[in-house]
C-alpha cells in the first residue's frame, strides 16, 4: 500500500478521496488550512513551505501519490474545473499565471486593480486561475513522466459541497439551469463521491498510462456543451 498526501481534505471532494484511499489500505496525509493532518495557509508562501517541510519530515521516503484538491515518484492530481472549457477565463490573468508564476506579488497587484463588487469579474478570474491550473499540467505532464511523476487533472462540474450549499438563491438557479446529463430531471448536484473515486482511479496503478490527461468529471455536461471538440 502506498502514501498520500491529499490537500483540502477535511470536507467536501477531499474528504471523500481520503475516505476511499484509506478504504483501499494507503495512508493518507490530510493537509488543509483547518483540521488536518498538516495544517496550513497554502494561499502563502510560508504555509506552502511549512507543508513542504512537514512531507519531508513526516514521509522521508516520499509519496505514492498527492491530491491538490484545494487550491515524488507515483501520481499528482489536480482540481480544475468543467468551466474551463466555458469561455469565461480572462485569458490575460491565465497566462500572467502560467507565465509569471515566480511573481506572485505582481499577479495580485493586477488582480487588486479589478472590480471585487462585480460577480462577473469574481468568476472570469476563479475560471481564469482553472484555467492556468489546467494547462500547467498539460506544460509539466511529459518532463514529470520521464522522471517517473504522472500529473493529470480532474474538471469537476457542479457538485453538491459545503461551499454550494451556501449558495443565495439565484446562484442556486444558475447551477440548476446548467443541465448535468447524469441527473436529467433532477434539481440535484453531483456527489462529492463521484469526484473522488475518478481521483483515487487517476493517482492509482490501474491508471498509470494515463499522463496529462484533463478529465472532465461533470455527468456529461462538458459533451453536452461542447458536442463538436474531441480534444
Amino acid at each position: 500500500m502506498g502514501t498520500y498526501a491529499v490537500t483540502g481534505g477535511s470536507s467536501g471532494i477531499g474528504a471523500k478521496t481520503v475516505n476511499l484511499l484509506k478504504q483501499n489500505g494507503h495512508e493518507v496525509l490530510n493537509i488543509d488550512l483547518r483540521g488536518g493532518d498538516i495544517t496550513a495557509d497554502l494561499s502563502t508562501p510560508d504555509g506552502r513551505q511549512h507543508v513542504i517541510d512537514e512531507l519531508h519530515r513526516l514521509c522521508p521516503d516520499g509519496l505514492d501519490g498527492l491530491v491538490c484538491n484545494a487550491g515524488v515518484s507515483g501520481a499528482c492530481v489536480v482540481t480544475s474545473s468543467n468551466t474551463i472549457s466555458q469561455g469565461a477565463a480572462r485569458m490575460d490573468i491565465a497566462n500572467l499565471l502560467n507565465n509569471n508564476n515566480e511573481d506572485e506579488q505582481r499577479i495580485l497587484n493586477v488582480i487588486g486593480t479589478l472590480d471585487e463588487s462585480d460577480l462577473s469579474v469574481g468568476n472570469s478570474i476563479y475560471v481564469a486561475s482553472k484555467y492556468a491550473l489546467a494547462r500547467w499540467v498539460r506544460r509539466h505532464s511529459a518532463s514529470y513522466a520521464a522522471n517517473g511523476v504522472r500529473i493529470n487533472a480532474v474538471a469537476p462540474g457542479n457538485v453538491n459541497t459545503t461551499m454550494t450549499a451556501t449558495l443565495a438563491t439565484n446562484a442556486r438557479m444558475a447551477l440548476n439551469a446548467l443541465p448535468i446529463p447524469t441527473k436529467y430531471g433532477l434539481e440535484t448536484l453531483m456527489d462529492p463521491e463521484e469526484i473522488a473515486a475518478v481521483i483515487v482511479f487517476l493517482a492509482s496503478d490501474e491508471a498509470r498510462g494515463v499522463n496529462g490527461n484533463i478529465m472532465f468529471v461533470d455527468g456529461g455536461t462538458d459533451a453536452l456543451l461542447n458536442t463538436e471538440k474531441v480534444y
